[in-house]
């Protein structure tokens, strides 16, 4: 057994009885690679990711590769989700190496840091123009003692190049015309035929389907036809799992149907929020059900006991990639019974299957198609799939189920937070058949559970961490955390007006700004006393999950809308300088900041309810600003006086003769208060 025994990653527990002599990150590797003139090999992945675990049955766990690594380097592992900062800082070096990235990521450093050389997978022999892993070790160890020199210079080329992006600075406002450029931008480059952007593999975009919605009164329905395009097509199947809601990470092929199966935390939080918004656009019920069911999912299989969520789901199970999620024809017969004819119709089963003689489910004809063909009525055609679903999902969890990576990130629970707080404020009738309440209430609940776990299990002395396993909290959190969480809370107090989440996202947004503020605009992703990096990384592209920039400008702003606090949201505007010119030109690398910067052009309405809460009254009030999407509105509400820890919007606002009453603010300036429904419709 190495040096992973003790981890609180169960992605690096997978290696701890791997025959490599693998250190973490800290500093008993690095004093050793400096005593003993030795190379660092850093091998970073995450523990849903298959080729990781290919190339650790391959190379890690073989005994001959072992004896290479052990004899010629300083071996450590590093799980991603745990160090994002290692993660972003070495994969500049493989980008500007190979032109191209991802995991495993497998980088070689000098004793001081630097990389020299790296890329991704490396197969246990010579294939597909790759090198074995055993050649490029071999390779290297002798490069190392015969030609210093050159890998000295290499890798002086790529730290420079690292730090000079780390030396970003905000110099010019955000241009006015900048997010309808961006728009008309991406409308251009959609595939309309398959929807999305870009050549295989395709990644769902879900920032830059939320911009697009936002920018619909800028540029017309366009926009909002855009994004809906390619939510109806990721909603039919693959990439998405309509037998048990949630959303695999990235489709393989342009139609969206053969996925990398794993499941992210991430990607189902921000694209459940962005169905949500959809509907709340279009009312098009499917929108509802698609974030009803990933919720759902994530309640089911992706929840802890006490509150947090888990990471993800890998994409194998029984050695296999997506064997949980594949069917068979005879299978689905045997399951549905006198239901298989609608079932087949409905995904166009065959006996072959569509992909590697297996069937992935995606959906091909329509509800309406379907009751034309059976002589029936939509409805009734989508109650009967949905038992179907519900009999193929009961069958499906006798499989063996696929890992689960159970470390809880923060900065990935904020978002979910997020996407559950905003979920328990609207109707959920139509899907429950008039027994909506219940839902809202149960996602009330799952985020009420969440924030609680999250600001005591994450934060046990006072102090905000970034992951959590089996009881132990792990190092301190990264920017993006804290503004994760703080946007998390804000729409948690959005929800019930409890102004413990107000209190504890005001705490946090003070603790951001002073441990990642850089004066020269925006703010670094780690906190000043991190003397273990190369770096001190500042990343302002979005990827996967928002960039903890955008994140932070975003926070700030909101926050400063709820607190009447302008030097917040003056801090949020220098940080969209960082990112002036980029995000029109590469608006899908962008496209969280675009949002923020729709938030900061504004109009921004702010609403300060006062009155009993549960008064008739106010409910219709607090029902009619929910009723839309209202992405560039926030509102508090209290009892007056206010109660204590609530947003100073509420200061100074008595209800008028009795009633609850509505002041609406934009952009800092009020109008009369109103204490009508109508009144307030006119306002908004």
């Amino acid at each position: 057994m190495n040096r992973l025994a003790s981890s609180t990653s169960p992605y690096l527990l997978q290696h701890a009885n791997n025959p490599v002599d693998w250190y973490p990150w800290g500093p008993e590797a690095l004093e050793r690679a400096k005593a003993e003139d030795k190379p660092i090999f850093l091998s970073i992945g995450y523990m849903a990711c298959h080729w990781c675990h290919v190339m650790a049955h391959e190379s890690f766990e073989d005994a001959k590769t072992a004896e290479l690594m052990n004899a010629h380097f300083i071996n450590i592992k590093v799980d991603r989700e745990e160090r994002p900062d290692l993660d972003a800082i070495y994969m500049q070096a493989v980008l500007a190496l190979n032109g191209s990235g991802g995991w495993p990521m497998s980088v070689f450093l000098t004793p001081d840091l630097q990389p020299f050389y790296g890329g991704t997978y490396y197969p246990p022999e010579a294939r597909h123009g790759l090198p074995s892993f055993r050649q490029v070790l071999s390779g290297l160890a002798k490069a190392w003692q015969t030609q210093r020199a050159e890998i000295m210079q290499v890798s002086t080329q790529l730290a420079e190049q690292i730090r000079a992006r780390a030396r970003l600075h905000s110099n010019q406002p955000f241009p006015t015309n900048a997010l309808e450029d961006a728009a008309l931008a991406l409308l251009q480059n959609h595939d309309w035929a398959n929807g999305g952007w870009g050549m295989p593999p395709k990644f769902p975009q879900p920032m830059t389907i939320e911009f697009l919605l936002r920018a619909s009164p800028l540029i017309g329905e366009e926009g909002s036809k855009c994004a809906c395009h390619c939510l109806n097509s990721m909603a039919r199947g693959g990439m998405y799992d309509v037998i048990g809601g949630g959303f695999h990470r990235y489709s393989t092929d342009a139609r969206w149907l053969v996925p990398h199966f794993e499941k992210m935390l991430y990607d189902n939080a921000l694209l459940a929020h962005t169905y949500l918004h959809a509907w709340l656009v279009s009312r098009e019920p499917r929108y509802q059900r698609i974030c009803a069911e990933t919720l759902d999912f994530v309640a089911r299989e992706m929840t802890h006991p006490q509150g947090g969520f888990y990471s993800s789901l890998d994409a194998d199970s029984e050695g296999q990639e997506g064997k949980f999620y594949l069917w068979s024809l005879d299978k689905i017969r045997q399951i549905l019974g006198d239901e298989a004819d609608l079932f087949e119709a409905a995904y166009d089963l065959r006996p072959d299957g569509n992909w590697e003689d297996k069937t992935i489910l995606q959906r091909r004809l329509s509800d309406e198609t379907l009751a034309e063909r059976f002589k029936s009525d939509p409805q009734t055609v989508a109650d009967k799939l949905a038992a179907c679903h519900t009999r193929l999902l009961t069958a499906r969890a006798q499989r063996i189920r696929p890992a689960t990576d159970e470390k809880i990130i923060t900065s990935w629970n904020g978002l979910m937070l997020a996407a559950f707080a905003e979920a328990a404020r609207i109707d959920w009738a139509d899907i429950d058949k008039g027994a909506g309440k219940s839902r809202q209430n149960r996602y009330l609940d799952l985020a009420t559970r969440n924030a609680q776990f999250l600001l005591t299990a994450l934060r046990p002395d006072g102090h905000l961490r970034r992951t959590w396993y089996q009881g132990q909290a792990g190092s301190p959190a990264f920017l993006e955390d804290y503004a994760a969480l703080i946007l998390g809370l804000f729409e948690l107090y959005q929800t019930d007006f409890n102004p413990r989440w107000f209190v504890a996202a005001h705490e946090l947004t003070e603790e951001m700004i002073a441990t990642f503020s850089d004066p020269s605009g925006g703010f670094f992703d780690t906190p000043a006393d991190k003397d273990d990096l190369l770096v001190r990384p500042k990343e302002i592209q979005d990827n996967a999950t928002p960039s903890g920039n955008a994140l932070a400008a975003e926070a700030l702003l909101k926050m400063a809308a709820l607190s009447e606090n302008r030097m917040w949201h003056d801090l949020a505007e220098n940080a969209l300088g960082l990112v002036a010119q980029a995000a029109i030109r590469y608006p899908l690398a962008f496209a969280r900041w675009l949002s923020a910067a729709s938030f900061a052009r504004g109009p921004v309405k702010q609403i300060a309810l006062t009155g009993n809460i549960d008064h008739p009254e106010m409910q219709s009030m607090l029902k009619e600003i929910r009723a839309a999407y209202r992405p560039n509105i926030v509102v508090a509400a209290s009892p007056y006086p206010p109660i204590a820890g609530s947003p100073s919007l509420l200061n100074d606002r008595p209800p008028l003769n009795g009633r609850p009453t509505a002041y609406v603010c934009e952009d800092f300036v009020c109008h009369a208060p109103v204490s009508t429904l109508e009144d307030l419709r006119a306002l908004l």
